[in-house]
C-alpha cells in the first residue's frame, strides 16, 4: 500500500511563519533600539498647568531630554548642573525638558517608590527649564531606559545624538561644546 504525502504539516508551518512575520512587522518599533542615531520617540506628559507636553513642542531645537524622579538622589544631584547649562545656552534654540516619572502624590509606582510633588521639588531647586510629568512612566518604555536619571541629547532633526545613563555634570565643558556643535549645524 502506497502512503499518501500529507501537505497539512507544510501548510501549518507556512501559516505559523506568516503569523510570526506579521507579528514582527506590527511590533517592530518595540524592538528597535533607542540610542544615538535613532529617531527620538514621541512622548506625552503634562506641564505645571496640566496642559499636554510632547517632544513635538520642541521641534527645531536642540533638546536635552532628562528622565528623572524626585525620590532619586542622583537626579537631585545633577539638576543644578542642568540649570547652569540651561542658563548658559537657552537663548540659542536649546531646551532642557525634564520628564518626571513620579507616581502621583500619595501613591507608589510599580517599583514601590513613593509619588512626589514634582512642582514643589522644581521650585525648591529654583529650576527654570521646562519640567513635565509622566506619572504612568510610559516614557521609560518608549526610551527603553534602565533607570533614572537617563538623558538623551536630541538634535534639531529629531535624532538622538547622545544617551547618558546616570547622573552627570551637564555644564562640564565637553557637554557644553557638544551641544554648541549641534546648535551650529
Amino acid at each position: 500500500m502506497k502512503k499518501k504525502n500529507s501537505r497539512l504539516p507544510y501548510a501549518l508551518a507556512l501559516l505559523a511563519l506568516g503569523v510570526v512575520v506579521v507579528l514582527a512587522w506590527v511590533t517592530k518599533d518595540r524592538f528597535t533600539p533607542v540610542g544615538p542615531g535613532s529617531p527620538a520617540p514621541e512622548f506625552e506628559a503634562v506641564d505645571r498647568r496640566g496642559e499636554p507636553a510632547t517632544l513635538a513642542d520642541y521641534r527645531g531645537e536642540v533638546v536635552l531630554l532628562n528622565i528623572w524622579a524626585t525620590w532619586c538622589p542622583p537626579c537631585v544631584k545633577e539638576m543644578p548642573s542642568m540649570q547652569r547649562l540651561y542658563e548658559e545656552l537657552s537663548a540659542e534654540d536649546f531646551e532642557i525638558v525634564a520628564v518626571s516619572v513620579d507616581a502621583p502624590v500619595g501613591r507608589r509606582d510599580p517599583g514601590g517608590n513613593p509619588g512626589g510633588d514634582v512642582w514643589a521639588f522644581a521650585d525648591s531647586l529654583g529650576l527654570t527649564f521646562p519640567i513635565v510629568h509622566n506619572p504612568s512612566g510610559d516614557i521609560q518604555r518608549r526610551y527603553q531606559t534602565t533607570g533614572v536619571p537617563e538623558s538623551f541629547v536630541i538634535g534639531r532633526d529629531g535624532v538622538i545624538y547622545r544617551k547618558v545613563a546616570g547622573a552627570t555634570d551637564w555644564d562640564a565643558p565637553q557637554y557644553v561644546e557638544f551641544i554648541r556643535r549641534l546648535l551650529d549645524e
